[in-house]
C-alpha cells in the first residue's frame, strides 16, 4: 500500500491551466461577494475611497502601505468569515450552538479588524495634522 492519499478528483490541473482556474475562482468569489454581501459591499465601497485616500494622507512610503495594508485585511477577514457564514448556512439553517459560535468568532475577527484599521487611520491622521 502507498503512502501517499489518494489523489483527490477536485484538485486542478497542473500549469497555466491550473493559474488559469485559480484566476476564474478568485473573480467569481469576489463577484459573489458583491452580490451576495452587504457587509462586503460597503467595505468594499469603503476601500475604492480610502485607497487613494491613502496616497494624500500617508508622508512616507511605509506609511501608505500601512494604510493600504490595513483596508486589504479588512476585506479578506470579511470574505473569509462570508465563508464561514456561507458554509454554515449550507449545512444547516436550523439553530445550532456550534454554527452560532463559529458565526459569532467569524464576526469578532471582522470587528477586531476594523477597530486595527481604525486605530492605524487615526494615529497616521494625527501624525499627519497634529505630530
Amino acid at each position: 500500500m502507498s503512502d501517499t492519499p489518494h489523489p483527490s478528483p477536485f484538485k486542478s490541473k497542473r500549469g497555466l491551466g491550473r493559474l488559469f482556474n485559480a484566476l476564474r475562482y478568485a473573480v467569481q468569489g469576489m463577484q459573489a461577494a458583491l452580490t451576495h454581501e452587504a457587509s462586503f459591499r460597503q467595505e468594499f465601497g469603503l476601500a475604492v475611497i480610502m485607497i487613494p485616500t491613502a496616497f494624500w494622507l500617508g508622508r512616507h512610503p511605509y506609511e501608505v502601505l500601512l494604510l493600504i495594508a490595513v483596508v486589504l485585511v479588512v476585506l479578506v477577514v470579511e470574505l473569509l468569515n462570508s465563508a464561514i457564514e456561507t458554509v454554515a448556512d449550507a449545512v444547516s439553517l436550523e439553530p445550532h450552538p456550534l454554527i452560532g459560535r463559529a458565526k459569532d468568532l467569524g464576526s469578532a475577527a471582522v470587528m477586531i479588524t476594523l477597530i486595527f484599521a481604525g486605530a492605524t487611520w487615526a494615529m497616521v491622521a494625527y501624525l499627519r495634522f497634529w505630530g
